[in-house]
């Protein structure tokens, strides 16, 4: 196989890419959509499928359930993953962002049209996690494709700056998730509550599949046919070559993905539990915490270009450790101000310095014959994890108190800071780590991890 051209691209390389500002809003549009189509049952199962979908008289219990299906779109993400890294690898990351969004949204809005407990009886939760299944699967494949685009036509020293663009989409689907919520509990009664904000969802699939239709595929991986370079079986090749990066993927992305699920799913269902509050205040202060990540993560983004990944990563990961206690103890108090507080502070410095960098960090860690391999199945295996904490915090909860919850939030930004410690700097910049620290932008296939 032809050595991996590591050199800067020439001029006539160049122009097989777009410009970098279109591809990375075309990407993150349809993130949003996505993340917009997966946020929906998060909010939808901590306010209202505890009741629809499962027969209990025990909220607590309803609301276990409810998260237990959460977390079957979780375990399901790796299967995307490793769907998107193969062919992502192989025929192309574009091919994998169309694919992606017409599963992800077909899922969704048949959501919407789903008879409940009460008109179908144990079909009702059966039909509902087969379309959180193939939920799970089409997300699974959009991340990896989207940030890849984005970093691969991008600038090599700015690839923090637009690497951050797709993870806008994130908040974005959120805050449009929620307001979705928000607005229709306040406008329509009964099952329409949650039924509409998945039936709208299939106007957003068709805007996001015309953008990014018009997008040119990654230079990186025209180069890749150019030179040779594509494997048969990529996620193998990457398997036996860069296994152990994908488990330090796995523990750097605990604290973002893990602690953003207990704040914005376990928490809107722990105010409730608890008799603190009502659930629209947590939806308030993510909200307002998603409103200031569409600036927040361009802010870390752009950061990271100036000095370093790590650095910037490092910023979420120790708030996180030192957040989790007094985050619990501000929603405890009631008061609704300190409900909004806490919930947007976690998202804009806990949540976000990590998430912001991620898209870049971990796609300059991989060479790029396996990258969509590496990057899809590190970013879904740690889903497994997040996907079953909102539950296992409604456990600890119900045994120890808030307390438990707490410290769980607090581990994950422990297991993160400490993973993130040991994983090398990749950004094309100086920031005071030695050689030894500071590796190349790309590296070279088989280079030692």
């Amino acid at each position: 196989m032809t050595r991996i051209d590591e050199a800067r691209p020439s001029r006539s390389k160049k122009s097989l890419a777009d410009n970098p500002a279109k591809v990375s809003v075309a990407s993150m549009i349809g993130t949003a959509v996505e993340a917009y189509d997966f946020f929906i049952y998060g909010t939808a199962a901590a306010a209202y499928f505890g009741t629809v979908f499962f027969h209990s008289e025990n909220p607590i219990v309803g609301v276990l359930q409810s998260f237990a299906v959460l977390a079957v779109g979780f375990f399901f993400r790796p299967i995307g993953g490793w769907l998107a890294g193969h062919f992502g690898d192989r025929i192309g990351r574009k091919t994998i962002l169309i694919a992606s969004l017409l599963i992800m949204g077909i899922a969704t809005f048949l959501v919407g049209f789903l008879p409940t407990y009460a008109q179908i009886g144990v079909m009702a939760p059966v039909l509902l996690i087969t379309l959180r299944a193939i939920q799970g699967i089409g997300f699974g494949a959009e991340w990896g494709g989207a940030v890849l685009m984005a970093v691969e036509h991008a600038p090599e020293k700015r690839r923090g700056f637009f690497g951050a663009i797709p993870q806008i989409g994130i908040p974005a689907g959120l805050l449009l998730a929620n307001g979705t919520f928000l607005l229709s509990n306040s406008l329509l009664e009964g099952d329409w509550k949650w039924r509409v904000p998945f039936l709208l969802s299939i106007v957003m699939v068709v805007i996001g599949l015309w953008i990014r239709i018009g997008i040119k595929e990654s230079p990186d991986f025209e180069k890749m046919k150019a030179n040779d370079e594509i494997h048969k079986q990529p996620v193998l090749v990457m398997f036996r070559r860069d296994w152990r990066l994908v488990l330090r993927v796995v523990g750097l992305r605990l604290a973002e993905t893990g602690g953003y699920y207990i704040t914005t799913s376990f928490v809107l269902s722990y105010v409730v539990l608890a008799s603190v509050s009502e659930s629209q205040y947590v939806l308030w202060g993510t909200l307002i915490g998603s409103f200031l990540g569409l600036g927040s993560h361009l802010l870390y983004g752009a950061l990271s270009d100036r000095v370093g990944r790590k650095r910037v990563f490092l910023i979420g990961s120790i708030v996180t450790i030192l957040l989790g206690i007094p985050m619990f103890l501000l929603i405890n108090t009631g008061a609704v101000l300190m409900i909004i507080v806490a919930v947007a502070i976690s998202l804009l410095f806990s949540h976000d310095p990590i998430f912001a960098v991620e898209s870049s960090w971990f796609s300059e860690l991989f060479s790029r014959d396996v990258r969509s391999s590496g990057i899809s199945l590190g970013y879904n295996l740690a889903s497994i994890v997040a996907g079953t904490l909102p539950f296992v915090a409604t456990a600890l909860y119900a045994g120890a108190g808030w307390i438990g919850p707490a410290l769980l939030f607090v581990l994950l930004g422990v297991i993160s800071t400490v993973t993130a410690l040991f994983t090398r700097e990749t950004a094309p910049v100086k920031v005071g780590f030695t050689d030894a620290d500071q590796s190349p932008l790309i590296p070279t296939a088989g280079a030692v991890r």
